[in-house]
């Protein structure tokens, strides 16, 4: 059971690795267009952040689920006027790809809320120093307003990196079926767990996984945080710190 929940974790940091690697940047996007002036990005912005963040993760498994089964299965043909493309639409009713969208599009929205406010305090005074040496709009973002958003973000995307990895145990359990009967580590342990009538062996495993899982996600983040704050006092550096509260 150790090793045949432990080889199922593979799909949890296959899921939880792209899912957080493509909603960063999707998520910079988001909240950058949140920040703009112009209506059309802004309301696009706060539209999308609203719909993902107001909805259940598991009700979006299901509905993804069953708008990717009513689109053709042959295809999609997009006549592009100098080319015909013909789209395939089959595999976005697997996991590997259906599921992972909407992790992604999950993990964009929550994201993305956190850079907005991250971006809305940014130092004023520091853009306005910017501006008077004559920075362009995108000299500023890069050199200016990123790092100071990704170092006021960076804590709270840390806890937002964990309950994706942790969210990543849905995604058998919602319509996605498992491909070729080989399932993420919670799959696994709910066979085991149907098999043996005794659940006090294999899902304290997978929670064993995930403790470790999760250990190392906050190491890695807090590699990244420490450089994002090399310039500060070691006094003034935030760190990530666990405390166990096992006594109060």
């Amino acid at each position: 059971q150790f090793a045949l929940i432990g080889s199922g974790l593979i799909w949890n940091v296959f899921f939880g690795v792209l899912a957080v690697c493509l909603g960063y940047w999707f998520a910079m996007v988001l909240a950058v267009g949140k920040a703009s002036e112009r209506g059309f990005y802004r309301r696009f912005s706060s539209g999308f952040i609203f719909l993902f963040r107001g909805s259940p993760l598991f009700i979006q498994f299901f509905f993804a689920y069953e708008l990717f089964v009513l689109l053709p299965k042959v295809g999609v043909t997009l006549d592009l006027w100098f080319v015909v493309i013909d789209l395939e639409t089959r595999w976005l009713t697997r996991a590997w790809l259906g599921a992972l969208l909407v992790l992604i599009f999950n993990t964009t929205a929550y994201s993305a809320e956190i850079f907005y406010g991250a971006l809305r305090s940014s130092p004023r005074g520091e853009i306005e120093a910017a501006n008077a040496y004559g920075m362009t709009p995108w000299q500023m973002f890069w050199k200016v307003q990123w790092p100071n958003m990704m170092r006021l973000a960076w804590p709270s995307y840390t806890n937002e990196a964990i309950f994706l990895f942790h969210s990543t145990t849905l995604v058998f359990f919602s319509g996605f079926p498992a491909w070729r009967q080989s399932g993420d580590a919670l799959y696994y342990a709910s066979y085991f767990a149907d098999k043996t009538f005794n659940p006090f062996v294999p899902y304290p495993i997978i929670a064993f996984y995930f403790i470790v899982l999760t250990l190392l996600i906050i190491f890695i983040f807090g590699l990244v945080n420490r450089r994002l704050n090399r310039h500060l006092p070691d006094a003034r550096r935030p760190r990530l710190i666990i405390r166990l509260n096992l006594i109060r």
